[in-house]
């Protein structure tokens, strides 16, 4: 009876640090956090599906996406952007949107046009959800570096928490 714990005894608090490691849950509620979950998840299927596909040679453009993705999500989460100001994060997270955008469209309507297996097309059709997913969150990135800019910006960077029902297009 020793080794049993007490149920009625407080626990010890979680380390701080464990806890720094955790996925926000602010950040999953957010429009940000559920399009970078969206790239994940997308681009994780996408290579999935090219690594079972006779389209093979294209694997390598998701897994870096998929990786690029799942950095920022962790960095977002933890707030690692805020404590390392060395970058200009959302610029950085523009040009990584611009550019899957642009590839996934390619390596999509190759998977499909090209390659005549099934998992060729699959990998093709969530390549193109992708494209969109990629495409929605430079779009937002866009306008909040374009507010940013309009307003004659400081030395901070823009929020990318800003309220999803705000209409961002007037003035």
């Amino acid at each position: 009876m020793g080794d049993m714990e007490d149920p009625d005894r407080p626990r010890d608090p979680p380390n701080p640090s464990v806890l720094s490691l955790l996925i926000n849950k602010e950040l999953l509620s957010s429009r940000k956090g559920q399009l970078l979950l969206g790239e994940v998840a997308s681009s994780f299927i996408c290579f999935v599906c090219f690594c079972a596909s006779a389209a093979v040679a294209f694997v390598t453009a998701p897994l870096v996406f998929f990786l690029s993705a799942l950095f920022l999500l962790f960095a977002y989460s933890t707030k690692f952007n805020q404590r390392f100001k060395g970058f200009h994060w959302p610029l950085m997270d523009f040009l990584r949107c611009v550019s899957a955008s642009i590839v996934y469209f390619i390596i999509s309507i190759m998977a499909v046009s090209k390659f005549g297996d099934g998992s060729s097309k699959a990998a093709g059709v969530f390549g193109f959800i992708a494209t969109i997913v990629f495409a929605l969150d430079f779009y937002f990135i866009f306008n909040e570096l374009a507010n940013f800019l309009k307003g004659g910006g400081s030395h901070d960077e823009p929020q990318n928490t800003r309220d999803a029902d705000s209409d961002s297009d007037s003035d």
